[in-house]
């Protein structure tokens, strides 16, 4: 079929979706919800069969609607209609709640009904919840419908009026405020405090105050201890998180978005708060291996060790990659047999942190201190000689993330894993993460190619391509049960110390052709011109990409209407 995505943006949902339609054989091109006019030149120039909207903040078009099927994805239960479907479920304690497939109409979310999927609710953040519940329930309407679609226009099937669906419990809500998201930190109990904050998580956060500072909250964490202070008051760092109390506990908060300043950005809560003399005088509290964004521990016979690091959105700026490099060190000098890194539950990673490059004084001085601590923790990967290192991705990957991982010996993905292993689309970086000696070393001379794509890959897809060794259908905690055990069986086969030795005496070879050290410098000198170069692209990217600027195009990787070569084989 020939499909077009109109969406707000290419989001991970949009991205997976593109993945699973293009990979069952299906033409899709991707239009940018910018304007009215955009939208019909688009339909006009593709001719689709259908429109799906993954991912939008506004209503399409009569003039598009009214041709041809536009079909919704709305994260809501039948008749759940609003802006703020997911916001609302969170916030007020759904146990189940879903994702449906509506056919535009001229009212917004009353359309017809095509498919429908529930899912119980997990504690969770929007964001996770998003890209985990809600993506998995949307293919499978996706995919139900378009199973359906030769019924359809043929006359056999029709889409169902939601007020006709049977148990229909969904309602009509508004735009979920601020007002109504507000903390009440001496009445709410920390569950409804959680709540709050996880259903503002990725935007628009919870707005508060904190050490006397006006901020929007994100990233919340429960504490693992009794907070014995005034509620709402900030009483302890770790890293870069604050500890809020609560009336019955209290709750870390690891990133904010200040409010007294012009333009400020989402940013480590200590690191935002760093003019703040409060908060250079909080107390420290001590990492241990169960808090934080870091989480190490070992199996019961000790021959296996799994480090998990949770950064948020997958971002690794300066400090985080040096805290995961010492905790890379530490896991290595432990008596183990192999090293397993889980990443986050969300995001394995997704690189260097453009928003903490953005915000210091010298972006272009950061982003070298950045990329450098990145290769640090790919070389510690790399020469890694007395254990085994399996990549276990559990979440999404992208950027100099996913190249991180190929530091690995194995790679693991997850299923639902969506891979972007490129950087050029923020603004031609070259890319570092010694990318020019483990792509080609995985692929080929023609590794290369895959930076050129520019589009996100299933774990299947990047299986099949030699990127990923192995693919497991699993939720988040079977998938790392799964891995445990796998690396347990590893770890005691009498053949590990042979395969030790070849991975050795491979690493001999490559380093003796061609030192690390090399490889390293040659990247980086590419990265020093896209730094300090008089080409200002990345920093152009960068600037619009951490403010979430509305997009003025759609790329035309993504937008195969516009190609100028598919358009004349098209006139041909």
């Amino acid at each position: 079929m020939r499909i077009l995505f109109l969406t707000h943006s290419f989001n991970s949902l949009s991205q997976r979706l593109w993945c699973e339609l293009t990979e069952r054989g299906h033409a899709v091109s991707v239009e940018f919800d910018i304007g009215d006019a955009v939208a019909e030149e688009a339909v006009d120039l593709w001719h689709p069969d259908l429109v799906i909207a993954p991912y939008l903040k506004r209503a399409i078009p009569e003039s598009i609607w009214s041709r041809l099927p536009c079909l919704i994805v709305h994260p809501g239960v039948v008749g759940d209609r609003g802006p703020s479907a997911l916001d609302w479920a969170i916030q007020q304690g759904e146990t189940r709640w879903g994702v449906t497939l509506l056919q535009a109409t001229a009212e917004m979310d009353a359309g017809p009904v095509w498919a429908t999927r529930e899912f119980p609710m997990r504690a969770a953040s929007k964001s996770s919840l998003y890209r985990n519940e809600v993506t998995e329930a949307a293919v499978a309407c996706v995919l139900e419908a378009l199973d359906r679609f030769d019924d359809y226009r043929a006359g056999r099937w029709q889409p169902v009026p939601p007020e006709r669906w049977p148990q229909a419990r969904g309602q009509s809500r508004p735009l979920l405020r601020q007002a109504q998201r507000a903390i009440d930190w001496q009445d709410d109990d920390c569950a409804t405090v959680l709540r709050k904050l996880q259903a503002a998580d990725g935007a628009p956060g919870v707005r508060s105050t904190l050490l006397g500072v006006p901020c929007r909250l994100f990233d919340a964490r429960a504490a693992d201890r009794p907070v014995d202070a005034a509620p709402g008051s900030v009483v302890a760092r770790r890293d870069d998180a604050l500890l809020l109390a609560t009336r019955d506990g209290g709750v870390w908060i690891g990133h904010v978005q200040r409010l007294d300043q012009p333009d400020a950005l989402k940013l480590p809560s200590a690191l935002a708060l760093a003019d703040v003399e409060a908060c250079a005088m909080l107390p420290g509290v001590p990492v241990d291996t169960h808090g934080g964004a870091l989480c190490y521990r070992e199996t019961g016979d000790g021959r296996v060790g799994l480090l998990a690091f949770d950064f948020y959105s997958g971002a690794m700026g300066t400090q985080q990659c040096r805290r995961l490099l010492a905790a890379i060190e530490a896991a290595k000098a432990r008596p183990t047999r192999v090293l397993v890194l889980l990443g986050g539950e969300d995001f394995w990673s997704n690189g260097i942190d453009l928003r903490q490059i953005e915000h210091a004084d010298s972006p272009a001085d950061e982003s070298m201190r950045n990329i450098e601590a990145m290769d640090d923790v790919c070389a510690a990967l790399i020469e890694t000689p007395r254990q085994w290192v399996i990549a276990a991705l559990q979440g999404n990957a992208g950027a100099g993330g996913a190249f991180m991982s190929l530091a690995a010996d194995e790679i693991h993905a997850r299923r639902s894993v969506i891979l972007n292993p490129h950087y050029k689309n923020m603004g031609n970086l070259y890319g570092s993460e010694y990318w020019t000696y483990l792509l080609p070393r995985r692929l080929g001379a023609d590794g290369a190619q895959l930076l050129e794509r520019r589009l996100p890959m299933t774990a299947q897809q990047a299986r099949r391509s030699g990127l990923v060794d192995r693919v497991v259908d699993a939720d988040a905690p079977d998938f790392r049960a799964e891995v445990e055990r796998y690396a347990e069986t590893l770890a005691a086969d009498g053949q590990f110390e042979h395969r030790l030795a070849d991975k050795n005496r491979r690493r001999a070879e490559d380093e003796a052709r061609k030192p690390l050290a090399a490889y390293r410098e040659e990247e980086l000198n590419h990265m020093r011109r896209n730094f300090y170069g008089f080409d200002p692209s990345y920093h152009v990217a960068r600037w619009h990409f951490v403010r979430k600027s509305p997009a003025s195009w759609t790329p035309r990787h993504l937008a195969l209407h516009r190609d100028p070569q598919r358009a004349a084989e098209r006139a041909a």
